[in-house]
């Protein structure tokens, strides 16, 4: 369990942890848009670190009237476990110090050296050990924070991509898993996003890994209508367990697909995403028990325009592009 101390917590399962456990907030998460906090649950002897972000804490968005941030973030939960995928850490909704918000268990990683790597090559360099969500340590004392953005989480150390360093011998990793080259010409493991500024009018190619975890992260975001993919959303455990975080600005009805993950846009599916893609389109039918958990998340047009997602995806075989009607990128990208 990331982020959990305790000899009997196994007994307990995550999910309960974070619903019946006792809440003690920690600290506030400062670099937040919205209000988080870092805090601490136990339940019968378990014991993890977990973020909480109160319904009251949230800044209103124009485009997302309806329903609550928190509500999107379970709901970005429900739809990730029932892929089997796991990409998206325990998350459950429920009464806190601050009212109704989301509790999620905190992933604990490793960060990169400030400024990120210089690479002469793909491979992996030792970065200063740490750990993290959008993320600092789970071992912050009463009224310390652990750096980071969003969330709270910093981004995070993993095995990179390998590949040749390209013409000059130059990758600087940004995240274990997005990267600036020099030029404009990817290298091999990574997936080329588009040109960046880099400061006194030069370019560099912004590039994600190619790593079938993202890919998979990928179809996820596509299903879910992600709004806000960065960088700094995607944390890897120690263990090499991919997760992502921050998906309050998801499921809206219209097309708002905004992310780092173009590596491969327009290219068939995976046989496994199809797979899972079909899985999904039974489990949101009317009735079903995903669709009936998400009736109690996110609205009626929002449930439909998802099963339509599913099943333009389903019909087309590939992963989406981007539609032109909507800024493709977030920006800063970490």
């Amino acid at each position: 369990m990331s982020g959990a101390v305790g000899e009997t917590e196994a007994q307990v399962s995550v999910t309960d942890l974070l619903r019946e456990g006792e809440l003690t907030v920690r600290g506030r998460i400062r670099e937040a848009s919205n209000g988080v906090l870092y805090c601490t649950i136990a339940f019968r002897g378990a014991e993890a670190a977990c973020v909480y972000k109160p319904v009251a804490g949230e800044r209103p968005l124009w485009d997302f009237p309806d329903g609550t941030l928190a509500q999107r973030e379970v709901a970005a939960y429900e739809v990730s476990e029932a892929t089997g995928w796991g990409l998206v850490p325990p998350t459950v909704l429920r009464e806190g110090p601050y009212g109704t918000g989301m509790i999620q268990l905190w992933i604990d990683a490793e960060p990169l050296d400030d400024g990120g790597d210089d690479l002469d090559d793909g491979g992996d360099d030792d970065a200063d050990e740490g750990s993290g969500e959008d993320a600092g340590g789970a071992d912050a004392h009463e009224g310390d924070v652990p750096e980071g953005d969003a969330q709270g989480r910093d981004a995070q150390e993993s095995d990179s991509p390998e590949g040749d360093p390209g013409a000059d011998g130059l990758v600087t990793r940004l995240t274990p898993l997005l990267a600036l080259v020099a030029g404009e010409e990817t290298v091999d493991g990574w997936k080329a996003i588009g040109l960046a500024e880099v400061g006194e009018g030069e370019t560099a190619l912004l590039v994600h890994a190619d790593d079938e975890r993202l890919r998979r992260l990928a179809v996820l975001d596509a299903v879910i209508n992600n709004g806000d993919r960065k960088g700094g959303h995607l944390l890897t455990s120690p263990e090499g367990r991919l997760y992502a975080i921050d998906h309050g600005v998801t499921f809206n009805a219209d097309d708002k697909l905004r992310t780092l993950l173009w590596g491969w846009a327009g290219q068939p599916l995976p046989e496994e995403a199809l797979t899972v893609l079909a899985r999904l389109a039974e489990e949101l039918a009317e009735g079903a028990p995903l669709a009936t958990r998400l009736a109690e998340l996110i609205t009626p047009a929002e449930t439909e325009a998802l099963r339509a997602r599913v099943r333009e995806l389903r019909h087309t075989g590939r992963h989406p592009e981007p539609s032109g009607q909507w800024p493709a990128i977030p920006w800063p990208p970490v």
